[in-house]
Formats: structure tokens, sequence, C-alpha cells
């Protein structure tokens, strides 16, 4: 670890004296949210887990003696601003991962010895110089071992700087964009499926159901322009025309002029990159302009599960790409399969888990597993062992190139049919048909 903290006994001493004083907090001296190490029961609940002397693991909370000491990792995630909804979803995934470890698992194996996980986590509100100021923090002050990234890739491209700048790893599953990956850093791993590849299922499905033209809009930042640029790609791979191709500013509030010059272009399909808030504009502005596309395909928005709640029956036959759903077939010895982690999230935080929950989850054990690889602490060590890695999980293939991005990772398509998200493509791993075209909007 890069310091010694805390003398272990010091920590029992204090959880100690905590419990006798019946409190259910830690001290937090800054704004950030408690870390996710304190969560003991379910959100939304009154259930606690209560193990028997027999059943104890010998390295746990409840069973700090047996434990080595403390991991400690930081994050930079949104706890508000504009990417508070997948920030939450991406904390709810890390605090699944922590508290799977020190409460069920046993703490990361470091050769013979166990270490607990503590895990601070600050909000960056979504904003860049905010999650960088605060990733120096979490590394010059509060002298983490490790970090887990924000969510976004415009966030994770200036707090990654920072992470290689002070050669700290930064493993993380929320920033897709092939930018990121392309500076030559050696401490940023992403267990993600690149922005490029995003569309590739989504578009090929629609091509082959007969689609041949298509329009593009995506917002001018990081992730959306590589989403935009794959899209391009795809299009001319599976033989269908892009008859135009539209950006727009960080932060617009509305997008049906785009919308208008699309509806008269009558192409087959619309493809939309950008963010939660940018899917809820895209639907909203083509309905409108009275303009329904036979085929509409929109990043991160309809695989959330609270876009179909926000935009009702409007949100049918959407396409989403994905990076994981709960049907899928993965499955590891550690959350078990996909439907097995989406049961045990859904107990813990009292909804379904999006792919970005996933993703978070997946982020911190590719951490752990490199860790126990390693068999040490060592900056260099881990960072060897993560190049090393190549497992299945429940979220699906880890194996990272040398840039490190998830080389070995495919990624989905779902479509909203009465509501649910059913995975369309690719053909192996899709419960459902496509449907193409898609109704109008006043035809649902």
């Amino acid at each position: 670890m890069r310091k010694q903290r805390k003398l272990w006994v010091l920590m029992l001493v204090l959880a100690m004296v905590a419990a006798a004083c019946g409190s259910d907090d830690t001290a937090d001296t800054t704004s950030a949210p408690p870390a996710a190490t304190t969560t003991t029961a379910a959100a939304g609940t009154d259930d606690t887990t209560t193990t028997t002397e027999a059943e104890m693991i010998p390295c746990s909370t409840s069973t700090p003696d047996g434990c080595a000491g403390t991991i400690l990792l930081g994050a930079a995630v949104s706890e508000t601003g504009r990417f508070s909804r997948e920030g939450k979803d991406t904390r709810q995934g890390y605090g699944t991962w922590v508290d799977w470890l020190n409460e069920e698992y046993g703490g990361i194996k470091v050769g013979e010895d166990r270490y607990l996980v503590e895990l601070i986590q600050y909000d960056d509100e979504g904003d860049a110089d905010t999650a960088a100021n605060l990733v120096e923090r979490l590394i010059t002050e509060d002298e983490v071992d490790f970090l887990l990234g924000p969510y976004s890739s415009g966030l994770t491209m200036g707090t990654s700087a920072i992470a290689e700048r002070y050669d700290v790893l930064m493993v993380e599953g929320n920033g897709a964009s092939e930018t990121i990956f392309e500076r030559g850093f050696q401490n940023i791993f992403a267990v993600l499926t690149p922005a490029g590849n995003y569309t590739q299922s989504a578009i090929k499905a629609l091509a082959d159901a007969g689609a041949e033209t298509m329009v593009i809009a995506y917002e001018d930042t990081a992730f959306p322009t590589s989403v935009g640029a794959g899209a391009v790609k795809w299009a001319a791979e599976y033989g269908v025309e892009v008859l135009a191709e539209e950006t727009y500013p960080l932060n617009v509030a509305d997008v049906s002029a785009i919308m208008t010059k699309f509806r008269d272009l009558d192409p087959d399909i619309f493809v939309g990159g950008g963010h939660f808030n940018d899917a809820l504009l895209f639907v909203r502005g083509a309905k409108e302009a009275g303009w329904t596309p036979k085929g509409m395909v929109i990043t991160v928005g309809p695989s959330n599960p609270e876009f179909a709640a926000e935009v009702g029956v409007d949100a049918n036959y959407i396409i989403g790409p994905t990076q994981w759903e709960a049907s899928m077939s993965w499955s590891d010895e550690w959350f078990g399969t996909a439907a097995e982690f989406a049961a045990r999230y859904e107990a813990k935080w009292g909804e379904k888990p999006s792919y970005q929950a996933a993703e978070s989850t997946a982020t911190g054990l590719a951490l752990h597993l490199a860790i126990e690889l390693a068999g040490s602490l060592d900056t260099d060590a881990v960072r060897q062992a993560l190049r090393d890695l190549n497992v299945d999980t429940f979220y699906g293939p880890i194996d990272f190139d040398d840039t490190g991005k998830n080389a070995g990772k495919p990624m989905g398509a779902i479509q909203i049919l009465d509501g649910a998200t059913q995975v369309i493509a690719p053909a192996e791993a899709s419960v459902a048909d496509l449907v193409y075209p898609m109704p109008a909007w006043d035809e649902r």
C-alpha cells in the first residue's frame, strides 16, 4: 500500500467506541457521500445480515481480527449535476462489489493475507475540472492505493491524466471513448466495450431487416463523437447510406431543429449518440416534429430502466446499445449468472440494475482479481496482472489490450417491447425478435 494509514488495533478501538455510542455513521469531514463499505443493509429495507459464528468468514467487517489491513480506494462519481442518474448507478455498482467483498468473500487475498476494502467517493458534480481536482485530492491527501473511474468519457479523460501523472492505477467501466486510450497511458484500464462498437449490433440487425438509409446526431464531446464515428463505420460495413450527420453542443436543451431536418430527409434509421438526458430529447424531438423513423437507435438511455418510466409508451420500439443485460448468458464463480447478479442488486438497492451498474461492479471485480493474481499491492505488479487478466465474468469477458481497453467483450442491442428491455442482437444473445419498422407514435 502507498503508506500505512492506521494501526489496525486503533481501527478496532474506534469501531468499538462507535458501537458503544450506538451510531451507524462514521465521521465525515468532507462533502462526499459515505464510503460504500459502511453499507450493511439493503437500501430501502430494514434487513441486516446476521451470521452464526460457524458461518463467519475469517476476514470481514464482522471479524476484522482475521484481516491484515485495509486497501483504500477512491473515486470521483457524480451524485449531482448532469450525470446524476448514471452516477447513482455507478456508485451503487461499486457499493455492490465492496459489500460482497467485505461481507461474503472475505476480503481481497494478497498472498497469505486478506484485506478489506474501503472506498472513498466524492461528488464530482458532473464537472471535468471538479473531477480532476477530487482525484488529485484522493491521491495526495487521502493517499488511496488505487482508483476507480468516474462516469462518462469526458470526466475519465481528465481524471486518468491525473492518475497517470501520479502513477496510480485507475480501473474504470464508464468511459468508452477510444481517445482515452490513444495517449499512451500505462495506468488506465476499462472493462467496457469501446464506444466505436456501440452501434454495431443494432445497425447490422436493422440492415438485415431491410434498412437502407440513416441519419446521425450526437453531442460534440468525447463519447458521443466516438459513437458517431463508429456508426458511420458500421453503416458502410453493412451497406447503409448515411444521409446526414449533425452535432450539437454540450448541455443542449432542444434538438427540434435537427429532428425537423432529419424528418425532411426521410431516412430509415435515426442514430443518436449522447447520455440519458439526450435520449429523452431525441424521442420528444422526433415526436414533436411528427417524424417516426423506421428504426431509432439511441445510446445510454433506452437500456436504463428509468427511460421507459420517463417517456412512457413512446419508449416502445426504441433500440439501445447495451453493455450488459440480466438475460445474457454470462456467469462467473463470484457473482454467479447475470440474472443472479441482477437479483442481488435489486435486493440491495430496491431497483433493477442498469448496465452502468453492472459494469461498475465488474470494474471493482477486475481490480480485485488483478490484485489477487499479482499477490501484491505494488503498482507495477498489479498493472502487469491487469494486462495478463483474461477472465469470464457475470458481465462478460474481460481481457485488456495493450492500451487498457477490453478487447474481449462484444456489444449487445436491446429493443423496448411492451415497456421491457429485450435483447435483440447479437443473435447468440437475443431473447426477442427485432420489430421493424416501428409503429407511429400515435399507434402505441
